[in-house]
């Protein structure tokens, strides 16, 4: 029987980081934090991480995590798709990170609608 091949490229998920934040062109919004709920989902090459079992091999989502708080948390964006676009690069500054998708949620942005939400994605080609 022939062995499987196991791919280790592992998606990370980071579901419904809840931030305040200003966001917003309207008076009400530059004047007013509001919330915003952010999800990640991220590709990387997890062979070291699997092989060696150490956390020095892997990804280290927790950082992410903390760099995207500590500039989203209390900054101020015109714009959803600029706020998207930041958090983005933050994680693509992680050479480890091949593809990744940000979408932030504006909650009650719009009037009978549950949220707004912009998604952008990016990725590395292939060396």
């Amino acid at each position: 029987m022939t062995p499987p091949t196991i791919e280790h490229q592992a998606t990370v998920r980071i579901k419904d980081l809840l931030l305040r934040t200003y966001i917003g062109i309207k008076e009400e919004e530059i004047n007013n934090q509001q919330d915003v709920l952010i999800n990640v989902k991220l590709r990387y090459d997890a062979t070291a991480a699997v092989d060696n079992n150490e956390i020095e091999s892997a990804l280290n989502y927790r950082t992410i995590t903390k760099e995207i708080i500590h500039h989203v948390d209390g900054n101020r964006f015109a714009l959803l798709e600029r706020m998207t676009h930041e958090v983005l690069m933050i994680v693509m500054a992680h050479d480890a990170v091949q593809w990744a998708q940000v979408e932030i949620d504006k909650p009650h942005a719009l009037r009978y609608a549950e949220s707004v939400s912009v998604s952008l994605q990016a990725h590395r080609d292939a060396a």
